[in-house]
């Protein structure tokens, strides 16, 4: 049974990562992270004040704490919340490409004041 575990945990990183490195900010993307942080609270909370259901599902799992359980999910979210970082960090990088693009392009010399003062400056 714990095998079976492991690979569940190591196809939920693979899909985690995968959902999230997907990317786009569109409404579907925003809405599967606010539906997952939902249910992480519900089962944080629940946990806490239930600390037996807690173990019987990392029993049933067949894991021997409720704590291990815990420690599990909380790799399976580091993974995820890396993966939405690494994704957040690339988008702002092909942001920040535009832009830098933009500005160069904008502030530019004007090709013919350039060839009409002989300054390559363009002031």
């Amino acid at each position: 049974m714990q095998i079976l575990v492991q690979i569940v945990l190591v196809i939920a990183v693979i899909l985690g990562s995968i959902a999230l490195m997907r990317g786009g900010t569109n409404a579907r993307h925003l809405a599967i992270r606010r539906i997952m942080l939902m249910v992480f609270a519900v089962c944080a909370a629940l946990s806490v004040i239930f600390p037996e259901i807690l173990t019987g599902v990392a029993h049933a799992l067949g894991i021997g704490r409720g704590t291990d359980l815990v420690l599990y999910a909380m790799v399976v979210l580091f993974f995820v919340y890396m993966a939405t970082a690494f994704q957040r960090s690339r988008q702002t990088e092909v942001t920040l490409t535009k832009l830098a693009r933009k500005i160069a392009i904008d502030e530019a010399p004007n090709p013919v004041d350039v060839a009409e003062k002989g300054d390559i400056t363009g002031r």
